[in-house]
């Protein structure tokens, strides 16, 4: 009789630690699960942010390229001035001529970079306006033809 007493003594004592692991079990299977959730919710976060550094890098790309023309129209137009009656007129002009013209192939690079789209998922961060893109640019380009035709103009 002290048998079977010590036997279901044991059984109980081991029926309660067995319900003990399951909980414990449990409870870090919940914690698992809402680990994983999170996970995903980060993962999902770091592309959003991903999208949002491309869009930023293709600004800074346009602005280099803008940034370019400009330069090149500047020096185009300061070689007639600078390289007076320092070297003929028509090595001024096709400076000049170059300078400008790879100016306008500048501003339109800029424009064409820029309008290529960014793949999903859509970034939170705005990007500019296509019109507003191409009539900046297209004024750029009218100023580089003017400048263009002023270098060869007396």
């Amino acid at each position: 009789m002290a048998r079977e007493r010590q036997s279901s003594a044991n059984q109980a004592v081991a029926s309660q630690g067995a319900d003990k692991t399951h909980t414990k079990l449990a409870a870090s299977a919940a914690h698992l699960e809402h680990s994983a959730e999170e996970q995903t919710d980060s993962a999902d976060r770091r592309t959003e942010l991903a999208a949002d550094r491309t869009v930023l890098a293709a600004e800074r790309t346009y602005a280099a390229w803008v940034r370019t023309g400009l330069a090149a129209l500047a020096s185009g137009i300061g070689a007639r001035a600078l390289l007076d009656k320092i070297v003929p007129n028509w090595l001024i002009g096709a400076t000049g001529s170059v300078l400008i013209l790879f100016s306008g192939f500048c501003f339109v690079a800029a424009v064409w970079r820029q309008m290529n789209k960014v793949r999903p998922p859509r970034p939170d961060t705005p990007r500019i306006p296509a019109a507003l893109l191409i009539a900046i640019n297209g004024f750029l380009l009218i100023v580089s033809l003017a400048a263009l035709i002023g270098i060869w103009l007396p």
